[in-house]
């Protein structure tokens, strides 16, 4: 990959941000940022040094990166999933985590100033991503950073912990004293809604592979099952109030609603409404999808007395002060395995792509 370098430029009327550092007043009219072109592997993605910043809405906030972790939905889409939302607005510039400092904000942000250290996630369907040295966010996707830990380690909490709160508190609602099955424990978001079901009381099993068998335990899952080397049914005793999917794949669903209570919640993360719309079409496709969900909601209804969800990130004000909350005191976490620098965005989605590293992988902003 090409290095390069952030050019000086004279400040344009398109976009004048204020951002008072000290005593100098300075304006952002562009900045570094990958963009991705066109659907494809790693060496599309292509660092530019001079993208334009838009304006900022009253509600929105110019984050200065210093830290963005790569989701799984990173490397999907810049693959070409979801394309039949995305194409129409290429290029684009992926990335969903952030963690950094105010620049800027809107007429209306009340809650955060300039100076002050945050971080936060975009929404899955953002078209302009947080790969770039100045992001721009709404204001309840953001919530002050944990002064306990760094950009880096901060950077790889908010989607992952905000998709797990989503299934457990906004769907399944879980209550202290309950049971949750989290199947794929080791990935981010199922160790995420570990540590967010302990805290709130819950009594967790997971399935991981055996190398997170030891974290996941120490976060506090009260039974941890090798699904490489275990039968789950076999080993898992007893019904669960919510069954949280991470894996998604027939035989896990199939697995997770056997091991409901009546009354309980599947939730999986392996919605199929994007799957559909590129298969048919926008126009087409989100019809067809929400017909599909109804239909296996209303199935599973009936069969089986349960639940059926599909589960997706959303913004919560709420939920990522808690996550900062739990975070802070030390409950919260999602260890960092690499760390790249921004110019090596390419490397990074390869060595993800090719599963050389399992863990989470952050890039860094200089």
């Amino acid at each position: 990959m090409r290095l390069l370098k952030s050019q000086s430029v004279k400040p344009r009327p398109i976009s004048e941000f204020l951002m008072k550092l000290g005593s100098i007043r300075c304006y952002v009219s562009s900045c570094r940022a990958v963009l991705l072109p066109r659907f494809g592997g790693p060496e599309v993605l292509e660092l530019r040094p001079d993208v334009p910043v838009p304006d900022l809405k009253p509600n929105e906030v110019l984050v200065r990166a210093r830290a963005v972790s790569i989701n799984p939905l990173d490397t999907r889409m810049r693959s070409g999933y979801g394309r039949s939302i995305f194409q129409p607005l290429l290029p684009f510039i992926l990335g969903r985590d952030i963690s950094g400092e105010v620049a800027a904000v809107g007429a209306s942000v009340k809650s955060l100033t300039v100076g002050q250290e945050v971080f936060g996630a975009l929404h899955p369907t953002a078209v302009r991503g947080t790969y770039t040295d100045y992001a721009i966010l709404s204001e309840d996707e953001l919530s002050p950073k944990p002064t306990s830990i760094t950009h880096v380690e901060a950077s790889a909490i908010p989607f992952a912990a905000l998709t797990a709160w989503r299934a457990l508190k906004s769907t399944a609602r879980i209550t202290e004293g309950q049971r949750l099955l989290v199947i794929g424990g080791g990935g981010a978001v199922g160790f995420a809604a570990i540590q967010l079901a302990v805290a709130a009381g819950c009594h967790v099993t997971t399935t991981c592979g055996n190398q997170s068998i030891n974290r996941v335990t120490a976060a506090g899952a009260e039974q941890a099952v090798d699904y490489t080397a275990e039968d789950i049914e076999a080993v898992i005793k007893g019904k669960f109030d919510a069954v949280l999917d991470t894996i998604g794949v027939p035989e896990t669903e199939r697995i997770g609603i056997n091991l409901l209570n009546r009354g309980g919640h599947y939730m999986t993360l392996q919605g199929e409404a994007a799957a559909i719309s590129d298969r048919y079409g926008l126009p087409i496709g989100l019809p067809v999808a929400s017909a599909v969900l109804l239909k296996k909601r209303i199935q599973h209804q009936y069969s089986h007395r349960i639940e059926y969800s599909w589960i997706y990130m959303r913004a919560d004000s709420e939920g990522l002060h808690e996550i900062r909350r739990l975070s802070e005191a030390g409950k919260l976490n999602i260890p960092v395995e690499k760390t790249f620098s921004i110019s090596q965005v390419r490397e990074a989605h390869e060595a993800k792509d090719k599963k050389k590293i399992l863990g989470k992988v952050v890039l860094e902003l200089d």
